[in-house]
């Protein structure tokens, strides 16, 4: 004879569901992939209902199945990978190049006060400038290969990122660094064993964030005498009202995009497995 189970009661269920509902409270695996799968499968869903249902012509909203067979047509008569190559190229480039510099010299002004001086108020300045009005100097200066585009993504990238690397940096907590001086901690030992290890998760979530915009800067990067590439794709598409393309392109750089962020979560999970809690 089976064992008999109470069913749960009341008020062990509604104790779930406000755990659930708590501010930073826990959850788990499944119900974090469950509510994941619900948030991509909802719009997806709204816009095929739409695009079908809703009267809305196929030129201005094509349906998913058209643009899941774009994506096909593009991959095999129009060298779809050789797209997603030459634009992963110029994204990594121009952040990397741009993580390069701005991380000392970020470091640099969330550090030490002169330097904040000297070069916060110019990098605050420079930062609002929109990038693709920097198009012209770039071809005059650079030229029209592939160093232009990857000097638009940096400039796109730069100037945030300093401000935000700076900022990480602040946030390492005075008493650590006094704590490190009444040691007897030189400048240089307090950078490399109590600023750098305390802000790094920060900074990894910055690397983060900036890798999400310089994707954003893919299509201006590419207006420049580009011939390939999935913004250019993008761009080319318009001129010749192929809708299904532009969603084609649009969705594939947000694929990619979610992909190489979700690396970057597990990256810092593995780094930094104490703060597992808050990713």
């Amino acid at each position: 004879m089976d064992a008999f189970v109470p069913p749960a009661s009341p008020v062990k269920t509604r104790r779930k569901r406000s755990l659930l509902w708590s501010v930073r409270g826990p959850i788990t695996q499944r119900q974090y992939l469950l509510l994941a799968a619900l948030g991509l499968i909802v719009p997806l869903a709204a816009w095929w209902l739409l695009s079908e249902f809703g009267g809305v012509n196929k030129v201005f909203l094509p349906a998913p199945p058209d643009v899941l067979h774009r994506i096909a047509t593009w991959w095999t008569d129009d060298n779809l990978l050789g797209d997603i190559g030459i634009s992963i190229y110029r994204v990594v480039g121009g952040w990397a190049l741009s993580a390069l510099v701005a991380l000392p010299i970020g470091l640099a002004i969330g550090t030490f006060r002169p330097v904040q001086a000297l070069l916060e108020p110019l990098t605050d300045f420079i930062r609002y400038m929109p990038a693709v009005a920097f198009i012209p100097l770039v071809m005059l200066w650079v030229g029209i290969d592939e160093g232009s585009k990857i000097a638009i993504i940096f400039i796109g990238t730069f100037f945030q990122m300093v401000l935000m690397v700076a900022e990480d940096v602040r946030r390492v907590p005075t008493a650590q660094i006094e704590a490190a001086q009444t040691m007897g901690a030189t400048r240089f030992e307090l950078i490399e064993k109590v600023i750098v290890p305390s802000a790094k998760p920060a900074l990894v979530d910055t690397l983060r964030v900036t890798m999400g915009w310089a994707w954003t800067y893919l299509v201006v990067a590419e207006l420049v005498a580009a011939n390939s590439g999935l913004g250019y794709a993008i761009l080319k598409a318009q001129r010749f009202l192929q809708t299904d393309k532009i969603f084609a392109g649009i969705l594939l750089i947000g694929a990619i995009g979610l992909f190489i962020d979700q690396m970057f979560r597990f990256l810092h999970r593995r780094a930094f497995p104490w703060l597992k809690g808050n990713k």
